[in-house]
């Protein structure tokens, strides 16, 4: 069965990387763009450009919706996708709690499936499953992630999410001397846990991470480094697939392919 692909935000870095996969992929049919600035009314083969995602869906009729705009929009695309059926694939990051509760009960409601991926990179989503197996023995953690001066969130949704993974591994600490004082705020990073997350912002960088895990006499650093975005398109295309499967939401690609 070929799957019936819309996406949003096609002008993108990403969003252009993922148009071109899906285009190529035998699998795949790409039906229509949302795109919030539309300069003219299709691209290429006459693939229709909308700014409506109401309008996209109620005329292409799309399996699953890949949303790689920004936290500010993405949270009312997933909804409005869900309750059309379609579903969503997402790599933008930045929710909160209550939004991925809102998320998981309307997935739950009309039984169709989500997936939410800080990261696509296979390699990225590796690095993340390693640490989290590392901190069983080496708890003390910190986290430094470094990505592009044009990321508007900090930290990372994948930082958040090596925390959160690793968080099911150790037990809660505070790191450090227990008179610690800050110089300047905010020169230890984000407290999450008691570990720490440093972010890095500059231009030149894609997607990097480090998770350095500290132990008596020794330091174990795991890295990924994204050096391109075509880095992040197996993940797109597993994601595509494995989301016609499933009836719940998925958040982080290690839940399907770990």
């Amino acid at each position: 069965m070929v799957i019936k692909v819309a996406v949003a935000g096609p002008r993108g870095k990403m969003g252009r990387e993922a148009v071109g996969t899906i285009i190529k992929n035998e699998d795949f049919l790409l039906v229509g763009l949302l795109d919030s600035k539309k300069t003219e009314a299709t691209l290429g083969d006459n693939i229709p450009i909308y700014t409506s995602l109401t309008e996209l869906i109620e005329e292409t009729a799309p399996d699953v919706l890949v949303d790689l705009t920004v936290p500010s929009a993405v949270y009312e695309h997933i909804i409005t996708a869900l309750e059309y059926g379609v579903r969503p694939v997402v790599g933008t990051t930045g929710f909160s709690e209550v939004q991925l509760d809102n998320i998981r009960n309307l997935v739950e409601e009309k039984q169709v499936g989500c997936i939410i991926a800080p990261n696509f990179s296979i390699g990225a989503v590796l690095m993340m499953k390693f640490a989290q197996i590392a901190a069983k023995y080496l708890p003390d953690v910190e986290i430094i992630e470094l990505h592009h001066d044009e990321k508007v969130d900090a930290p990372s949704g994948t930082a958040i999410k090596t925390a959160q993974m690793i968080q099911n591994t150790r037990e809660a600490s505070v790191q450090g001397h227990p008179e610690e004082e800050e110089i300047l705020k905010g020169a230890r990073g984000a407290n999450f846990d008691g570990m720490r997350i440093h972010s890095v912002r500059l231009p030149g960088l894609i997607a990097h991470q480090q998770v350095l895990l500290g132990g008596d006499g020794q330091l174990l650093t795991l890295r990924h480094d994204s050096f391109n975005r075509s880095s992040f398109m197996s993940g797109v295309v597993i994601s595509i697939k494995e989301v016609m499967n499933q009836s719940k939401l998925v958040y982080g690609l290690e839940e399907i392919i770990l």
